[in-house]
């Protein structure tokens, strides 16, 4: 006899010979309209939303490795994000019993949600990693005293939460004159060229 989804397009007032296609459009469509809507730039390109950036980091740290991690949140603290009340300054990453887990970041309350139903702002949260760079990471920390400290967190194109974090050396005195000295060098030759043009 005929196919089944002949029956089924028929059912919902199609015909052939599109019945088919058109019958798989009708049932995916539900699922394409819940997918979140990209970010796009004015030309329509992706692009992507920065919600913090930890500018210590990279002047008390001497920065080994990175890696890009999701964050398990609640949705008042995505709301937060969004509206970049999000600090990174005092935060670092610590490895336990195989996961990895962000510390000491505060994510400030949810201004229109009531308290009950709003996150502790300094809550310990799970960083979403692949377990070898979960290992590899716990590794560094326990054998050679290195440090993990988040760099910066953005919503990506898809408008993911994405937090980037770096396993870290701590600067000794002398390390953090230079990096201040170069980075001095850096604003006067910005300031010139400036000046020039």
């Amino acid at each position: 006899g005929p196919p089944r989804f002949m029956f089924a397009a028929l059912a919902l007032g199609l015909s052939p010979p599109t019945a088919p296609l058109r019958l798989a459009a009708a049932l995916l469509a539900p699922a394409l309209r819940t997918s979140p809507p990209p970010l796009l730039a004015a030309g329509g390109a992706r692009t992507s939303k920065t919600v913090a950036v930890n500018r210590v980091a990279r002047r008390e740290f001497e920065i080994l490795d990175e890696y890009e991690a999701g964050i398990a949140l609640v949705g008042t603290e995505v709301k937060s994000c969004r509206a970049g009340k999000m600090n990174l300054r005092d935060g670092f990453c610590s490895v336990k019993a195989g996961e990895c887990w962000l510390e000491n970041v505060n994510i400030a309350q949810h201004g229109t949600t009531g308290g009950y139903f709003n996150h502790d702002e300094g809550r310990r949260r799970r960083l979403l990693l692949h377990k070898r760079e979960i290992r590899k990471i716990g590794q560094a920390v326990a054998r050679d005293g290195l440090t993990v400290v988040p760099l910066s967190a953005y919503f990506n194109a898809r408008s993911c939460l994405k937090l980037k974090i770096a396993v870290a050396r701590g600067k000794k005195l002398q390390d953090k004159r230079e990096t201040i000295r170069r980075r001095e060098q850096d604003r006067e030759v910005r300031r010139q060229i400036k000046q020039a043009f």
